[in-house]
């Protein structure tokens, strides 16, 4: 009997192009293989598709793919239809024609994968026909969505359990998410499987990417800096509200960058155009509510910036993991306040979740604050929430730029005496007033002016006391009473400092510039490329591409991805036999798209040997 993995590994090369699995890929393929139920936890951008794209195709029957996003299904179905693979979805957005094709391969037996939307599987005509399919393995992407202690609960898979035991009896099942934690895995394996499955839960760790938090100054000024040091590369700018979408989308635009606003209450068509545009073409910045990027495989986002503090540490860890899915060095950073805690602390607490939910989602946020005013490296501080140990990773702004300690206790105790003599009362921006000694139409309102902390600390800039307090808050020594207007109270832990019994560090301002960070970054970028020429090759190579995504109408890396384009300008294959060991040739796209690229590398080599 052949062995089944070993060919999975011909497929692997064959039909995807890929000369080995990435890290934590093969063990689960592995145990998939072997018919066991599989729940896999694994970071955005480590390949959690293949898991069950290349089974299925590696072995009879069909795979049923249910997600909830419309945007994947298209995405990976287009990709697949490239790499040769017949795969399709039933969803409301669908062509007639393409549901036609769908149900003719279906009664055929010829269909490999089905993506499908949990409310689609669960009409009682869509599981009466896979009933009578043959179907060999239901994949659920975005398990997490199972869970009411998930960051982004959705009680249709509730039902998914029950719908996989209708369809085939004791059906295979495989649950993939991105985040996680151990409540969340627990929920996933209850809800979702009868018998406990094989778990795998790969490290969070994504060492290509640059993680780095700063307080809010200017931000709208912070953001287009940001775009303009990442020039001619995609990325995606996450904004809290649609207003603030479209202006930052004109404010780049503005200053000269290609930009195009994306939120709910924008009209579809425009929506769609904006979306497919991303996705078609290089250098294109997309402003955006959180509703975007989800189920977005382009793999070639080279940067994401949070002009808003996100919701938590779990919907941090999946935004940010939409840059850099090439494997490539890609960047990241968010901006945030005290303003922006408060909203998130409100939020939370306005919600109509039960106090359970709202305890957990209060630890979660605090989590995250904690991550901004980190002391130390962000990665170890990231990866201890999922429970990872690492060392320093040098890929963080506080490993590259320096952060500095300091004994904060004397201005942690003079920034609570403060909020304690005007009776737990005001806000920060009063508190600051009162400690840099400035006698503002509110201080001299309130007699504040003649308290015993007026004045303490004028030795510190404002700035420098916005840091602390959030600090204090991220530290949870002092908390914001939301129900009135955002006053600040101390808590125990913050009394015990207040009396000396605890002392507490504080970090400094980080050292360095961004625009020093940014050249490190570049120069990282530019060792994948070995000369100038092969990056004007690199050019041209994307240009190609370009044109003929819009040619097909689909995205741009449905062609190629940017890491296969870096390989053909760095190893310039001078055969189609040549390129077919290029990262991501597969037999279908060499046989489509070879001769083209193939020419173009060609004709480069002969220009720069007639220059010579």
């Amino acid at each position: 009997m052949s062995d089944p993995l070993a060919h999975a590994c011909s497929l692997l090369h064959s039909v995807f192009g890929f000369a080995a699995f990435r890290p934590g890929q093969e063990e689960i393929v592995r145990a998939v293989l072997a018919g066991e139920n599989v729940l896999a936890v694994m970071p955005t951008g480590s390949g959690k598709s293949l898991c069950y794209q290349l089974p299925a195709i590696a072995r009879p029957g069909l795979t049923v793919v249910v997600s909830p996003l419309i945007a994947l299904m298209r995405d990976q179905v287009r990709m697949l239809l490239a790499a040769g693979i017949a795969a399709g979805s039933l969803n409301s957005s669908n062509e007639p024609s393409e549901n036609s094709r769908v149900l003719r391969l279906l009664r055929d037996r010829e269909l490999r994968l089905l993506y499908v939307a949990p409310e689609r599987l669960a009409r009682p005509d869509t599981l009466e026909m896979l009933a009578e399919s043959h179907v060999a393995l239901m994949a659920i992407d975005e398990a997490h969505c199972v869970s009411q202690w998930g960051h982004d609960f959705r009680p249709e898979y509730l039902t998914l359990g029950s719908l996989a035991r209708q369809i085939g009896g004791r059906l295979q099942t495989l649950a993939l998410t991105a985040t996680a934690d151990a409540p969340t895995r627990r929920d996933i394996v209850e809800k979702l499987f009868a018998a406990p499955p094989r778990i795998f839960v790969r490290s969070f760790d994504r060492p290509n990417l640059r993680l780095a938090f700063k307080a809010k100054e200017r931000s709208t000024q912070q953001v287009v800096s940001f775009v303009r040091a990442h020039e001619g590369e995609s990325g995606i700018v996450y904004c809290a509200s649609r207003r603030k979408v479209e202006e930052l989308a004109a404010t780049l635009a503005a200053s000269g960058h290609r930009a195009r606003p994306y939120h709910a209450g924008l009209d579809n068509p425009v929506r769609k155009a904006n979306q497919d545009a991303f996705q078609q073409e290089d250098g294109l910045v997309m402003t955006a509510t959180v509703a975007f990027g989800m189920g977005i495989d382009k793999p070639d986002v080279r940067f994401v910036c949070h002009a808003d503090l996100p919701s938590n540490v779990e919907a941090y860890y999946q935004e940010i993991g939409r840059a850099g899915r090439d494997g490539l060095p890609a960047d990241t950073l968010t901006l945030y306040s005290l303003g922006d805690m408060q909203l998130r602390r409100q939020q939370i607490e306005q919600s109509d979740s039960s106090d359970e939910r709202k305890r957990i989602e209060r630890q979660r946020l605090n989590a995250l604050l904690a991550l901004a005013e980190a002391p130390r490296c962000r990665r170890q501080t990231l990866l201890a929430y999922f429970g990872e140990k690492s060392q320093p990773c040098g890929n963080c702004d506080l490993c590259r730029e320096g952060v500095e300690l300091f004994d904060g206790t004397i201005e942690a105790q003079k920034a609570m005496s403060a909020i304690l003599r005007t009776g737990e009362r005001f806000g920060v921006e009063h508190l600051i007033a009162i400690l840099v000694g400035d006698r503002t139409e509110n201080v001299g309102k309130f007699n504040h002016d003649r308290l015993p902390t007026f004045g303490v600390g004028k030795d510190r800039k404002p700035s420098e006391w916005r840091s602390i307090f959030r600090q204090l808050s991220a530290t949870g020594l002092i908390e914001q009473d939301l129900a009135e207007h955002g006053r600040w109270w101390v808590t125990d832990q913050g009394r015990r400092v207040l009396k000396g019994l605890e002392r507490i560090e504080l970090r400094k301002v980080a050292l360095g510039t961004a625009k020093a960070s940014k050249a490190r970054s570049k120069a990282e970028v530019s060792t994948a490329l070995e000369s100038d020429a092969d990056a004007a090759l690199l050019k041209a190579l994307k240009s190609l591409r370009t044109k003929l995504a819009v040619a097909q109408n689909v995205p741009a890396y449905v062609v190629f991805s940017d890491r296969t384009l870096v390989e053909l300008a760095t190893h310039r294959p001078t055969s189609l036999r040549a390129m077919r060991e290029i990262h991501g040739v597969g037999d279908a796209k060499l046989e489509r798209y070879g001769a083209a690229f193939l020419e173009l590398v060609q004709n480069h080599a002969a220009a720069a040997a007639a220059s010579a």
